[in-house]
């Protein structure tokens, strides 16, 4: 599987939706507005996983894509220091 060619753009939901939702601390990343839906929904199926699969891939893509971002961010400054 190949990373999507479009650039990762952060979807954090400001403190006031997120305190609001509940979302502790630690999950209020940039990622944090796909983790309210996906909550809500876990809450109202009573945490059946099969009724929320399209909100928890969408919330794991989202993870997936910060995370290459990140390490290509990391990359490239391991690169820019390695040329100095």
């Amino acid at each position: 599987m190949s990373p999507s060619a479009e650039p990762f753009t952060p979807q954090p939901a400001d403190q006031a939706t997120a305190r609001d939702a509940r979302v502790p601390l630690g999950w209020r990343d940039a990622c944090g507005k796909l983790l309210i839906p996906l909550n809500v929904c876990r809450h109202e199926n009573l945490y059946a996983t099969w009724k929320c699969d399209d909100e928890r891939h969408i919330y794991e893509k989202c993870q997936y894509d910060d995370y290459l971002s990140r390490m290509k961010a990391l990359s490239k400054q391991q690169r820019a220091q390695a040329d100095e």
